[in-house]
């Protein structure tokens, strides 16, 4: 998955769809991008104030094409942006939305976009669904990390528990008797536990 936020900057934005085109060379795996990409693709996806530039729609739908990106489509309102004003100096526009490429597709075909309703913020919060087809989905994801961790590192869990238990085990046995012995021991069995809390941090990432 690719998120993004987009610079006002039509300028900025052309690097921005450099490196989502950079991103896609020799691409075969289900890619997401989603986010705030600050432009709209046609000028249907406008109500109000200046016309549309064509040119910085034009870039970006051709970074789209170019990146083997399709729109997903939406439920809810056809924009996702709102100035904040009323009258003549209301704008409305789509500026958030997601694509997904052809093996995304294939794997979750069933996949809805929804526009929620602006509460706190200008913008509209996107709801995805990607229907049953990612339940499946996640719980063959979940048995293979679960199989892939046991395989790799063991039970981390488990042997954290331990691993905290003996530190305790350890803390106890140097405040009752703080002899050098006893601190080197103990120091054994923190630098254990700081390495299982490091695999821990890996297994999470």
């Amino acid at each position: 998955m690719t998120f993004v936020y987009a610079k006002c900057s039509s300028l900025e934005r052309l690097e921005l769809w450099d490196n989502l085109y950079y991103l896609t060379i020799g691409m075969e795996l289900p890619w997401l991008v989603g986010g705030y990409f600050n432009v709209v693709l046609n000028e249907e996806e406008k109500i109000g104030g200046l016309l549309v530039y064509l040119p910085e729609y034009e870039d970006f739908a051709f970074c789209v094409n170019s990146c083997g990106l399709f729109d997903t489509g939406y439920k809810g309102s056809p924009f996702t942006w709102w100035n904040g004003r009323s009258n003549e100096e209301c704008i409305f526009k789509r500026l958030d939305r997601i694509f997904v490429n052809q093996q995304f597709n294939t794997i979750f075909p069933t996949i809805e976009v929804e526009h929620l309703i602006r509460t706190r913020s200008d913008h509209a919060p996107l709801l995805m669904n990607c229907g049953e087809d990612a339940a499946y989905f996640l719980k063959r994801v979940k048995t293979t990390l679960s199989h892939w961790s046991k395989l790799t590192y063991g039970d981390i869990f488990k042997q954290l528990d331990i691993r905290e238990d003996i530190v305790r085990i350890k803390e106890i046995m140097f405040e009752e008797e703080p002899i050098r012995e006893n601190r080197i021991v103990l120091q054994q069995a923190q630098v254990e536990l700081k390495s299982y809390l490091s695999i821990k941090e890996q297994y999470w990432k």
